[in-house]
């Protein structure tokens, strides 16, 4: 086997045997998408109405979701807190963009946002699993934002959670 595929192999190990209940953190992690999506509406709605009581509910929401989130980002480094929040928040819209497409029969395009969704979300995954470390990034990973096709950043995390995240464990 080529030593990334090893390296990688080694890394899905080491987080099932460092007991992290991948299955848990999955669904959080949808709650946190959600609770996210909460605050966007409920500034929204403050907005619009100019409502006062919509900026409490955006409060509530928020601290609800910082807690939510510390169980998952535990020890961030940097700016991982920010950046796993706005990586749940842009795959959660990525989602809804995709399944839009999809209603209009848009399936090429629903297929491209679902994927660059995925690719966020499994990035979401790497960074709080220790996959992928947020400082010391090869040049090949720092090129990943690349939206054009998979980089081996992109790669390498959609295939970790493909692999250990199972949303099916009880």
């Amino acid at each position: 086997m080529k030593p990334e595929v090893n390296k990688w192999l080694e890394q899905v190990e080491r987080v099932k045997q460092e007991g992290v209940d991948l299955s848990r953190d999955e669904d959080l992690s949808i709650a946190i998408m959600n609770l996210v999506s909460l605050e966007e509406h409920f500034y929204f709605s403050a907005m619009k109405t100019n409502n006062k009581k919509y900026v409490a509910m955006l409060d509530a929401v928020r601290n609800v979701r910082k807690n939510m989130l510390a169980k998952i980002v535990k020890n961030p480094q940097g700016e991982e807190w920010c950046v796993s929040k706005h990586l749940l928040a842009a795959s959660m819209r990525l989602i809804e963009v995709g399944t839009k497409e999809l209603a209009k029969k848009n399936h090429a395009q629903a297929d491209e946002f679902f994927s660059s969704a995925f690719d966020l979300y499994s990035l979401f995954f790497a960074i709080n699993t220790g996959v992928v470390k947020s400082q010391g990034l090869s040049k090949e990973e720092k090129e990943a934002i690349e939206p054009v096709e998979k980089t081996p950043l992109f790669k390498k995390v959609t295939d970790f959670v493909k692999h250990a995240v199972d949303c099916c464990r009880e």
